[in-house]
């Protein structure tokens, strides 16, 4: 079996998956309780009420709410950027974020906590809502992707990011969403010029034959199921690439995205593969939280990565 996706990919129960993190640990009592909580309610609401329970990041806050990039349903973004320019920056890099939830759930505004945490560190962010399973099948969520991108390079500029720095990164089947785009060019066309790297949280890269409901749910019905796998199509040319793994994800399979980087890296493409001990999958983006960052350093890797592959 490629992957193990729960029915909304992106949702947390309490206790089915031992990765995640709601254990109580000496001197991060408040910590962990209030994960907890969150993670319980978000199990109803794919990180929803996790998002309206953590703290603010103070230094950044949402510039744009409710965008529509493309004509449709859904077809919707926020956007996010530091309240304060530093002196001498023009334009900032931009980061596009794709949410999970097995390409069947999830909201822009349920993510709201990761637009911040990213602006927070001087970038724009933006976060777009795509069609989904069961309206819609593959590969229309990837098209929305794709849509959202070039609303990005023809807008950044009104916000304050620059359209020439663009980091696609999403987290479990919003991994996926990005990976897709940055890697084939059928999306984005041949020169892909203004992504410059890529980063996947806990993504499915390598998860053919479609054994399980969702991955059915999704791509089922297409005729050739190896096209829709973003290792079919990495190797050379490809942008930079971030990949990162909770070691207690037991929802989407670790060889994922070793299979990713094993194909980018026989092209000759940059990538970083890291493993973060003790975390689960829910628990990789929940990292990027301003309470639980001491968990794993999420946010300083891809912050430290951002930087490097934009300047």
């Amino acid at each position: 079996m490629g992957f193990f996706l729960t029915p909304a990919l992106g949702c947390v129960t309490p206790g089915k998956h031992r990765g995640q993190p709601v254990r109580q640990r000496q001197g991060n009592f408040r910590s962990d309780m209030l994960l907890g909580i969150g993670l319980a309610l978000a199990s109803c609401s794919p990180l929803r009420t996790f998002n309206a329970v953590v703290p603010k990041d103070g230094a950044s806050m949402r510039t744009a709410q409710g965008i529509a990039y493309a004509p449709g349903p859904r077809r919707m973004l926020d956007v996010y950027a530091p309240r304060r320019t530093a002196p001498g920056v023009n334009k900032r890099p931009v980061v596009i974020f794709f949410y999970g939830g097995s390409w069947s759930s999830g909201t822009r505004t349920g993510y709201a906590f990761v637009g911040r945490a990213l602006a927070a560190r001087g970038l724009v962010v933006v976060i777009p809502d795509y069609r989904l399973v069961p309206d819609v099948r593959y590969p229309a969520f990837i098209e929305d992707g794709a849509a959202a991108v070039r609303w990005t390079e023809a807008h950044a500029a009104e916000y304050g990011g620059d359209p020439t720095r663009i980091v696609l990164a999403g987290h479990s089947a919003g991994a996926y969403i990005a990976a897709m785009l940055a890697v084939d060019d059928r999306w984005l066309g041949v020169a892909r010029t203004p992504v410059r790297g890529f980063v996947g949280l806990a993504g499915p890269y390598d998860f053919a034959p479609f054994d399980v409901p969702a991955s059915r749910a999704a791509f089922g019905d297409w005729p050739r199921p190896a096209e829709t796998q973003p290792v079919s199509w990495a190797g050379r040319g490809d942008p930079p690439a971030l990949i990162l793994v909770g070691d207690d994800d037991h929802v989407v399979q670790p060889r994922n995205s070793e299979a990713l980087a094993a194909r980018l890296r026989a092209g000759g493409v940059p990538v970083e593969l890291k493993y973060y001990p003790k975390v689960g999958h829910v628990g990789l983006v929940t990292s990027l939280a301003k309470p639980f960052r001491d968990r794993s350093p999420v946010l300083d890797d891809m912050a430290i990565f951002i930087d490097r592959v934009t300047r």
